[in-house]
């Protein structure tokens, strides 16, 4: 695995940290030195999260905020730079994920889909920029191997992170002469809490669920994209 950066005196701001890769990228972080605010609608393992974080030495602040509404994204980046004191990296890590047929998923699930995974680290990242360059620091924006492959029964889902993939590109092309760095991890399957979603498919055409990746062995860990994340 790639060495990883140091942060050490540097802040960051992770989302959808309660668990899974959100929680392993805040832990990955903490470990190479930074102070780490973490952010999740999910408080009670918010929580964990930051008791992790706090037993590395290191500073942890709990933003329990649901990032599906506008107003949290801006809040989120106030609260901190207000307690930690700088803020030198973002994570957009938070994501939903509600496979179903296309005629079933309603207005609601649709734009739940479309606040989290896309409009959230749109909102957040324009609230950070000021303070990412005045630190020279860094984006990191969590897609998916379902930005460049369609994938039956998960419209939205591959609506969002094609989105998010190409307005990560959009933003390292309109900043590539300022002192910050943007890129995003799109990995593949992975075992986290997002998987048990699957259960939804149930009862669906096995041959196209086989190869949307819901029963291959091969899901990869999350600390091994954490990893790959905080370098």
């Amino acid at each position: 695995m790639m060495a990883p950066s140091d942060m050490t005196g540097r802040v960051a701001l992770v989302t959808g940290a309660a668990a899974g890769l959100g929680r392993a990228t805040a832990l990955r972080l903490a470990e190479v030195g930074a102070d780490v605010a973490v952010v999740d609608i999910a408080e009670a393992g918010l929580e964990e999260t930051a008791t992790m974080i706090r037993a590395m030495g290191r500073r942890a602040l709990a933003l329990p905020l649901d990032m599906a509404q506008r107003a949290n994204c801006a809040a989120a980046v106030e609260r901190t730079v207000a307690d930690l004191g700088r803020l030198d990296a973002l994570c957009n890590v938070a994501g939903v994920m509600l496979p179903g047929e296309t005629m079933k998923i309603t207005d609601a699930e649709w734009d739940l889909t479309m606040a989290v995974n896309l409009e959230a680290p749109f909102f957040t990242i324009r609230a950070a920029l000021p303070h990412l360059l005045e630190a020279k620091g860094a984006i990191v924006n969590v897609t998916s191997c379902a930005a460049f492959q369609g994938q039956a029964y998960f419209a939205a889902h591959c609506a969002t992170k094609s989105g998010l993939t190409n307005m990560t590109k959009a933003l390292a092309m309109e900043f590539q002469h300022q002192p910050i760095r943007i890129n995003a991890v799109a990995p593949g399957g992975m075992m986290t809490g997002l998987t048990h979603g699957m259960a939804r498919l149930a009862g669906l055409d096995e041959g196209l669920i086989r190869r949307i990746g819901s029963a291959r062995p091969e899901l990869c860990e999350v600390e091994d994209v954490a990893a790959c994340g905080a370098f």
